[in-house]
């Protein structure tokens, strides 16, 4: 398999972003990353799709939607829209049309920042997702770069110290997220995580101090969703953008927090006598299954089965695991960086079902 470092829920000087298109494919190529996906509020850019080359490497970027009801005060249910060729956003104030009709498109729809918190200090409301009765979004957004400073700002000095030094903040995905995907994949649902940087690398002040919060060199560095293919990117539009869309749809995929120690290379994989598996698939039980992980450097890892810890690794760089129990594995790293163990990778699962 091959392996793609993708950074998304991108904001552009379309919507509330700082950047053109191609600016940002000149950082995301200087950063090292393979995709972008922007996602322009309310707005599908056209004609954007495309490669931006040079020393021998390419980024290929492709635009989405992030859609939400304008009119609703404060704002929730804002979605990102993939795969679909024009904006969608008339449909946002009834969520449940909205994923509908990206349906009916042969799109898909993530449920962006499910949970956060409200940053009143800084006139930043909380803007959850708060209609869970909608049924047949792709996925969710586990882990978004911005908001995690409304969890981590208990009060203004810290929400100062997180929004001047961007590389103290990330710590892990917000808990209740987290417990809401547990509780869906549990409940026989297929809910593919995605990490999003919800970059915009805006100007802000307070008094005498100014900063970029979070740039995009930082953003395109830190928190990635890291997509597995059965090709490198080949220079063709066509091909390559149908390759991303189908591992996102999948779930081949895992969220990886780059910026502490690169998460490339990572892989949680399961074997049966007739089957193999990767992040995203299912498998049947059979006689049993061998689960494997393989982690980039050693590290503490711990293997979920439906939403509780049943097995943990620490410095490992191998880990294997057999069962024979149905249900729903997932696998989590942590790391330790600036004096905090952090969240470091979150696969998406593997489905273990009955014959």
């Amino acid at each position: 398999m091959e392996e793609l470092v993708a950074n998304l829920h991108i904001h552009t000087r379309y919507s509330d972003g700082a950047a053109t298109h191609r600016e940002l494919q000149k950082i995301a190529l200087e950063a090292g990353l393979d995709v972008l996906i922007t996602t322009d509020h309310n707005v599908y850019v056209e004609e954007m799709d495309g490669y931006f080359n040079a020393q021998k490497r390419k980024v290929l970027l492709l635009v989405g939607e992030e859609i939400h009801d304008p009119n609703r005060v404060p704002q929730k249910n804002h979605t990102l829209v993939f795969g679909v060729n024009r904006s969608l956003a008339a449909f946002a104030p009834e969520p449940q049309s909205l994923i509908d009709q990206v349906n009916k498109a042969g799109g898909m729809a993530f449920l962006a920042h499910p949970y956060e918190d409200a940053l009143p200090r800084f006139d930043e409301p909380d803007i959850s997702w708060v209609d869970w009765g909608v049924t047949d979004f792709t996925g969710l957004e586990l882990w978004n770069g911005s908001s995690e400073i409304k969890t981590a700002s208990t009060n203004t000095l810290k929400a100062i110290f997180y929004a001047l030094s961007p590389r103290h903040l990330a710590h892990h995905p917000h808990p209740l997220t987290i417990r809401k995907w547990d509780e869906l994949t549990t409940s026989g649902k297929r809910v593919v995580a995605i990490g999003g940087s919800d970059a915009h690398a805006l100007s802000a002040r307070l008094g005498p101090l100014h900063a970029i919060i979070y740039p995009y060199p930082f953003h395109f560095q830190s928190i990635n969703t890291h997509l597995l293919v059965a090709n490198p990117l080949s220079g063709d539009l066509l091909t390559d953008r149908r390759m991303v869309w189908n591992a996102l749809r999948d779930g081949h995929a895992f969220i990886g927090y780059d910026y502490p120690a690169p998460t490339r290379g990572f892989r949680f994989t399961a074997q049966t006598r007739d089957q193999n598996a990767i992040m995203g698939d299912e498998i049947i039980l059979g006689g049993g299954v061998t689960f494997q992980v393989r982690l980039p450097e050693k590290t503490e890892c711990r293997l979920i089965k439906d939403g509780a810890m049943i097995k943990t690794w620490k410095q490992q760089e191998i880990c294997t695991y057999l069962t024979n129990q149905p249900g729903v594995y997932r696998v989590e790293c942590h790391i330790h960086y600036l004096g905090k163990l952090r969240g470091w990778i979150y696969s998406n699962p593997i489905y273990v079902r009955k014959p």
